[in-house]
């Protein structure tokens, strides 16, 4: 149980990270990342805030991939939820100004880019389960039998053009969070010498059983 409590404590605390990363790119200015272009342009079009949509978006990709046949942790869940619930108070608390020309922009980009890595690093391990968007990543890759890179990037094109077509932001810094933000976790996770494909996630049955003394994990 300490383990489990310690575990959960890690991945909220990388949550809260990447949350703030999230919004320091935002804040940016000069284009979001795809993912923020997609929750941006809905939330324009609908009035609800940035963090319910992201909230909505993430449950819906629970369901789907739930349906094509992948199996998630608790980790997908509280991603989902969270992630959407911390974006919402960060931007309440609006302790992060928005960028007042591109250099400034550029800087917090980039230092964003780098907090959401931090973040992903204590997130993914938790080894609670992987994020929705990278389940729904990889249940297409199993059913398409497409090279993983193809799937991301047909996805996050996708998301873009949705988000733009409904008003989001597409600029430098999306071409740059596109190209930066896999750079930026490489150096992260070399940096604290972390393998996130050594990670073995557990899955809500496996969690169930750890916490109830009805199996081992």
């Amino acid at each position: 149980m300490k383990d489990f409590l310690f575990r959960m404590t890690k991945m909220t605390f990388g949550l809260i990270l990447f949350s703030f990363g999230v919004v320091m790119t935002v804040k940016a200015n000069i284009g979001y990342a795809p993912w923020e272009v997609f929750h941006v342009g809905i939330s324009i079009n609908t009035g609800l805030s940035l963090g319910v949509v992201a909230i909505i978006t993430g449950l819906v990709i629970v369901v789907l991939v739930t349906i094509i046949g992948e199996k998630f942790g608790i980790g997908t869940i509280a991603c989902a939820v969270l992630t959407g619930v911390f974006i919402d108070l960060i931007l309440m608390i609006d302790v992060i100004p928005q960028a007042v020309n591109f250099p400034i922009g550029l800087l917090m980009l980039v230092i964003g880019m780098f907090i959401l890595a931090i973040g992903t690093y204590f997130y993914i391990g938790s080894a609670l389960g992987t994020g929705p968007r990278d389940s729904l990543m990889v249940a297409l890759t199993r059913k398409t039998k497409l090279p993983i890179g193809l799937c991301r990037g047909i996805l996050e094109l996708t998301v873009t053009v949705i988000g733009w077509l409904l008003g989001g932001m597409v600029g430098v810094g999306t071409i740059i969070s596109v190209i930066g933000i896999g750079t930026c976790i490489q150096i992260t996770f070399k940096a604290l010498r972390f393998d996130a494909t050594a990670v073995k996630h557990e899955n809500l049955a496996e969690t169930y059983a750890l916490l109830t003394g009805k199996g081992k994990k």
